[in-house]
């Protein structure tokens, strides 16, 4: 049985680690304990203000950047604005369950958030990572499956939690493709992967109409969620862990809902190399950005 717990975490001096929305949630606690662990952590957040009062309240070289993963336009200028290496990038940031939304861009808010920001992102800074991608999905994912008919809901009547398990087997698909592509490259750089169970974190909101639905969602939640810091484990495990490329994290308790982190599986339809691979080329076409084979660095033993 797994037992990696917070003092598991190597000492993380002179490495960056980038975590997105790392300025609450799940991301905020893994963020602390990067920072604590000598790591320069930078919080990559669509709201400054908000990430440095998270910022000040951790300990260590802390850093905050502005990134707002639902408009391009700030992806790329995170990515443009950012020329250091970066040790690992944990894909960190989402959303769940909203009304019906589009990003800056036109994309359904969940795909456009929690698949295509970060698809962007992470394409637009591999050539300066140096270890590892780690993407947080959901248990949610078994839910989803990929319309490539209409991946942005516009013509079928749009399903919240529906484009929700699609966005998060989207990161299934993603991470697996990813590890193939930098593989294949025979760059040393892996994917893995992350979920956190329930864990009782702000991704459900309240958007001012149905009230009544908000106050049960955060009931439930309430009633099964682990904290913060527990949810963060899966993260945490799958960023400095010893694990091969494509290790997909999460709780080792009762239906992968709490408990220490362990690899977990994953739905056939997570597990499909044919949809992997048409979803990162659609997912070029829709971002304007592609995996940079070659300005990556290159395993010398490959």
């Amino acid at each position: 049985m797994t037992t990696f717990s917070v003092s598991d975490i190597p000492s993380m001096a002179g490495r960056t680690v980038v975590v997105t929305g790392g300025n609450s949630g799940i991301g905020r606690a893994a963020a602390r304990a990067l920072a604590a662990a000598d790591a320069h952590v930078v919080l990559a957040v669509r709201n400054p203000e908000k990430g440095r009062e998270a910022a000040a309240a951790m300990t260590g070289h802390v850093e905050v950047r502005r990134l707002d993963l639902a408009d391009l336009a700030s992806v790329r200028e995170f990515a443009w604005d950012f020329t250091e290496p970066v040790d690992v990038l944990i894909n960190n940031a989402g959303v769940m369950i909203p009304p019906l939304s589009r990003t800056a861009d036109g994309f359904e808010l969940q795909l456009g958030t929690n698949h295509l920001g970060h698809f962007a992102l992470t394409n637009l800074l591999l050539p300066r990572i140096r270890e590892r991608v780690v993407t947080v999905s959901s248990g949610g994912h078994r839910m989803g499956s990929v319309d490539f008919g209409d991946l942005n809901w516009e013509h079928k009547r749009y399903r919240a939690m529906a484009a929700y398990a699609q966005s998060k087997l989207a990161n299934l698909l993603f991470t697996s493709e990813l590890q193939r592509r930098l593989a294949e490259a025979g760059s040393p750089v892996i994917a893995t992967a992350a979920h956190p169970g329930a864990s009782a974190t702000n991704l459900v909101r309240f958007d001012g109409r149905r009230r009544a639905r908000y106050l049960v969602q955060k009931a439930m939640v309430g009633l099964f969620a682990q904290s913060d810091d527990a949810g963060a484990l899966p993260t945490l495990y799958a960023a400095v862990a010893d694990l091969p490329g494509n290790s997909y994290a999460g709780p080792n308790g009762f239906m992968e809902s709490r408990g220490k982190p362990k690899l977990v599986g994953r739905s056939s339809r997570a597990q499909d190399s044919e949809v992997a691979h048409r979803l990162w080329e659609v997912s070029e076409e829709l971002t304007k950005t592609a995996f940079p084979r070659h300005s990556l660095r290159v395993d010398s033993g490959s």
